[in-house]
């Protein structure tokens, strides 16, 4: 149950939020379904209990490590999900402590120090230095498409976070993009602020141009005048 609300709760500070968020209500639920079994005349014994959690921990570590390296869109299911998994085989490893003979135990005590120092991996490499800069672009672009500018996962917000000093090509596409907004919502000192940011960091030439026209794009789909500030002086100008 604590990791579940861990999840929920956590899933708010993802950018995007839905991939811990629906394990979290899938684990909520389970976890409320083993609580009333366990009120039954005839509970599951704790060995299918622990071994239940064990498959479960198992599989979601694998697809939080897969979210944490490869789409690098979540860094919060692995970690939690390792809980899961520590409690599982080490609670079947307990149960059966006193069957084992000498060699096992001795095994069994290593595998339960690897089984910590992966967890400890999980925990610094997912909550500690988890990085999203590239996720962060991804939802603000997808905020961005629907027209959600402002708010916890607006674009304005995601994109504000899209940024990495140990991946300098993603703080351009960044920055483009909160001039682009800024500019398209008036804010013309906020726009110019982002500009600025944007021409130190190589300005257009270290972006693609498709990147750039996505985000016009979809601030022209929004049925308001887009304009920058650099075309507005030159308006002014030609009048």
């Amino acid at each position: 149950m604590t990791v579940s609300v861990a999840l929920l709760v956590g899933s708010r500070h993802q950018p995007f939020p839905e991939i811990s968020r629906r394990f979290g209500w899938v684990l909520f639920s389970v976890t409320s379904l083993l609580a009333v079994g366990e009120q039954a005349p005839r509970p599951m014994s704790l060995s299918f209990l622990l071994m239940f959690v064990l498959a479960i921990g198992s599989f979601r570590v694998l697809a939080g490590v897969h979210h944490m390296v490869r789409t690098r869109r979540d860094v919060f299911i692995a970690p939690m999900s390792g809980f899961l998994f520590c409690v599982g085989a080490g609670g079947l490893m307990v149960q059966t402590w006193p069957e084992l003979t000498t060699f096992e135990q001795w095994s069994g005590f290593v595998m339960l120090v690897l089984l910590g120092g992966g967890q400890t991996w999980l925990v610094f490499r997912g909550l500690l230095i988890g990085r999203l800069p590239l996720a962060w672009s991804q939802a603000g672009m997808v905020a961005l498409q629907r027209g959600q500018l402002e708010g916890d996962h607006g674009a304005i917000s995601c994109f504000e976070r899209g940024w990495d000093a140990d991946e300098e090509h993603l703080n351009p596409m960044a920055y483009v993009a909160l001039h682009r907004i800024h500019a398209f919502l008036g804010d013309e000192q906020t726009a110019q602020t982002w500009l600025e940011a944007f021409e130190d960091a190589g300005g257009e030439a270290a972006v693609a141009s498709a990147w750039i026209g996505a985000v016009e794009q979809a601030l022209d789909a929004m049925n308001r005048p887009f304009a920058s500030p650099v075309d507005k002086e030159s308006v002014t100008e030609s009048e």
